[in-house]
């Protein structure tokens, strides 16, 4: 496993120190989703759903590396396009589909957006990643229960105590504080040391 990222980690957010164990195990079994051509969707609101947006945004291109196309890969692309694409891991924010989850929330129930979208394109074997600093977010906690249902793993970074989404979740992620803006400036430097993990794991 790249343990330099999360020594890294706890020398440049020492503080952070106490999530090191939870990081590892999300590491574990986003390693595990994506050995067996799994995926991960992500979901959260506000700031965390642009934090659901940026972290789909390192796994599926270059974050630290250019991962180029391997030789399998380039087969049938033209050189131009094949030297400039890149490896990628995966993964779809359910924060980019406003006209699927509007429709939805419109006709039936907006708490219940994420978990249809997670009904649609979750299967066995992916993993969601549920974002929320207070760990009670509705939508969040309907599509978890989803994608247990599913036979899916959940990862949930949250606050301090978890709340709700902590006992939805294989995996949870609490950040040492209970202010929501500092549980997001503490998420961004779990969910880049997951993908310099993750980058080295697959592509390094």
């Amino acid at each position: 496993m790249p343990q330099r990222h999360l020594t890294n980690l706890r020398q440049r957010r020492p503080e952070l120190a106490g999530t090191v164990p939870s990081i590892t195990q999300a590491y574990a079994v986003l390693r595990q989703c994506f050995r067996s051509d799994g995926k991960i969707l992500l979901c959260g609101n506000g700031g965390s759903a642009a934090d659901a947006d940026h972290w789909a945004g390192e796994l599926l291109k270059g974050f630290c590396k250019k991962r180029p196309l391997s030789r399998k890969q380039r087969a049938g692309l033209r050189p131009a396009i094949a030297a400039k694409l890149q490896g990628a891991l995966p993964a779809i924010p359910l924060t980019s589909f406003p006209a699927a989850s509007t429709a939805f929330g419109n006709d039936v129930d907006p708490d219940l957006a994420y978990a249809q979208l997670t009904s649609a394109l979750g299967r066995r074997g992916d993993v969601l990643v549920g974002i929320s600093t207070s760990g009670n977010a509705a939508n969040v906690c309907a599509a978890a229960a989803v994608a247990r249902a599913k036979g899916m793993k959940v990862i949930a970074l949250t606050a301090a105590t978890g709340g709700k989404l902590k006992g939805l979740s294989d995996v949870c992620i609490c950040a040492p504080t209970k202010e929501t803006y500092r549980a997001q400036e503490y998420h961004l430097p779990i969910y880049h040391c997951l993908s310099l993990m993750l980058e080295e794991e697959f592509f390094g």
